[in-house]
């Protein structure tokens, strides 16, 4: 077999276009950090992401409308919001009567329903709360009335535990890299991987800002899942590019690269979409509650399908010569 003769055979190769995949991936990060240090610097976040309830703590309110779809009247968020901040809640002894005015609220459903998340509030105090936004709501379906707290600790602890379970998820497809094949692959794995979290993160960095999205503990489980999926992605074309170095030695790192992209493309894609389909199932049907966790898995794995095509094996004929 001649030398070219692998080239020849190939219907796609990488390294035509890597430069332009370095742009896009870079810009997409730059984007990233500048959304999330926006999130950091403004007041009312102080976070690089926009915290949610299980993080914060609070209380979390879902009300149902006692109405018609069509006799339910219009209502906005601000309104609620301008409702909450005249009210005036019952204080308890040794406690701060808790400020409304920083309050999220949601109008989902059209008006039907109302999400409310909320400081810490005691039992008297939501009713209060339910009783003050009777003249703007209207009746409130008891049977759908759902109110859900969160202590500040717990918050915390499940804060902690995310970012715990983030590193040493890290660590350890570090030291299997290595320990399989050696410290450039590693660090290319854990570059795709800070690559792929950082865009998610970016994502809904933008979104919190943009729309008030918030994360919480399904965030982190979706960054944990992300991982691995695409480390399970960079080591398949890490794989075929260690089996075919014997037999494609006569190239360079650059073709051999190309080779191995070329060989393990279709089934990348095919592994993804299939991954992609029951994703899109649960952004259509999942419910509110699934929703977000479905579109951080979306964004995670297209971008991890990516990054284990065009910027790993990319990357490492530059490396490997330096």
């Amino acid at each position: 077999m001649s030398v070219s003769s692998p080239e020849l055979k190939l219907g796609f190769r990488i390294s035509r276009i890597r430069r332009q995949g370095w742009l896009i991936s870079g810009a997409a990060v730059l984007l990233s950090l500048v959304g999330m240090a926006l999130c950091w610097s403004n007041p009312q976040i102080a976070a690089p992401l926009r915290p949610g309830l299980d993080f914060t703590g609070g209380t979390q309110i879902q009300i149902e409308r006692s109405c018609d779809p069509a006799a339910c009247g219009s209502l906005t968020a601000e309104a609620v919001r301008q409702q909450l901040a005249g009210l005036t809640l019952p204080e308890i002894s040794g406690q701060a009567t808790p400020r409304l005015g920083s309050a999220a609220v949601q109008v989902l459903d059209r008006g039907r329903s109302v999400d409310l998340r909320l400081p810490d509030l005691e039992p008297e105090q939501t009713q209060a709360l339910l009783q003050g936004l009777e003249p703007l709501i209207g009746t409130v379906n008891p049977q759908q009335l759902s109110v859900n707290t969160i202590g500040p600790t717990l918050g915390s602890q499940l804060l902690q535990g995310s970012l715990v379970s983030l590193l040493v998820s890290f660590a350890a497809i570090a030291v299997y890299i290595s320990f399989r094949y050696d410290g450039i692959f590693a660090g290319l794995a854990l570059l795709c991987l800070a690559h792929d979290v950082l865009i998610t993160c970016g994502v809904f960095a933008w979104l919190g800002l943009l729309r008030g999205t918030e994360v919480d503990s399904l965030f982190a489980v979706a960054l944990i899942t992300v991982a691995g999926y695409s480390v399970n992605d960079t080591v398949v074309v890490f794989d075929r590019i260690r089996e075919q170095k014997r037999t494609l030695q006569g190239l360079s790192l650059e073709d051999q690269v190309d080779v191995a992209v070329d060989a393990t493309l279709t089934r990348s894609l095919y592994t993804s979409l299939t991954t992609l389909l029951p994703l899109i199932a649960l952004l259509l049907f999942g419910g509110s509650s699934l929703f977000w966790f479905a579109v951080a898995l979306t964004v995670g794995i297209a971008v991890g399908s990516w990054s284990s095509i065009g910027i790993a094996p990319t990357l490492l004929p530059l490396l490997a010569r330096r």
